[in-house]
């Protein structure tokens, strides 16, 4: 049975995750901008939070934890590369490590560049990936620490991925970033088409995340960096996709 999800908007445009394994009871929180959210949906649901599970160590992802774990007893887990800027872990992972959650296995993949140490949450068998600011809707996180090089990387990792895989990212930034993508990727009948849907969300007020994998490898620019028609808008044909890739954070952090 596929682990129930929770998606909670936070703050002012953060989104958190609470996953739900029904015949458990376990439930994980996948970073706390804010603990009130978190609270309150625990309580409305009479779910107890037995894991928080941080993917870096911005305060708009961690900011709520010490006042969460005031509430619920709940294991903390980050990544060990980032541990001394994160709530104190109970368990410290890195890239290619895993543990189980709700009779499932949750995978690890390091996805440094918008911060070195940044990780996401991957699970296989219910088709989630919890990503954060690497991968986002429509967009990437801007690359505060880490190189074009290394978030380049990471989004392939995500990129090969089960086509199905949700893609839980950590913001509402999806119509400005389509607003972006669209002078990137002019042409892009699919991504035309999915401009109007996140248009006729948000006029209604409802979230445009989660995301699933297969629309972003067909609308997102930053995972199409190789695609001809994108550097060919670039004047770019023929240039390593890292660099295309390059050009196109330059001008999202412009635009």
């Amino acid at each position: 049975m596929t682990l129930e999800l929770v998606t909670l908007p936070a703050l002012s445009d953060n989104y958190t995750y609470l996953l739900h394994d029904s015949e458990s009871g376990q439930t994980a929180c996948i970073d706390v901008p804010e603990a009130e959210p978190i609270l309150s949906e625990l309580a409305s649901r009479g779910w107890s939070l037995n894991e928080i599970w941080l993917t870096h160590h911005h305060h708009d992802h961690i900011g709520g934890v010490d006042d969460l774990l005031k509430h619920h007893d709940a294991k903390v887990t980050g990544a060990k590369a980032d541990r001394h800027r994160l709530p104190r872990l109970n368990r410290e992972v890195a890239d290619g490590d895993a543990f189980e959650f709700g009779g499932e296995v949750v995978e690890i993949l390091d996805v440094s560049g918008h911060t070195v140490g940044h990780i996401a949450f991957v699970l296989p068998k219910s088709g989630y990936a919890f990503t954060a600011d690497s991968l986002m809707a429509l967009g990437c996180g801007r690359l505060f620490e880490g190189t074009a090089a290394q978030m380049w990387n990471s989004l392939q990792k995500l990129a090969a991925l089960d086509p199905s895989t949700i893609i839980c990212s950590g913001h509402e930034y999806t119509q400005a970033n389509a607003r972006f993508a669209i002078t990137i990727d002019p042409e892009n009948i699919d991504l035309k088409d999915r401009i109007e849907r996140i248009n006729s969300k948000r006029d209604s007020n409802e979230p445009t995340v989660p995301s699933k994998l297969s629309d972003e490898v067909a609308t997102n620019p930053f995972l199409r960096a190789a695609d001809p028609a994108i550097q060919a808008h670039l004047d770019m044909i023929g240039a390593e996709p890292v660099e295309v890739f390059a050009e196109i954070r330059a001008r999202k952090d412009r635009f």
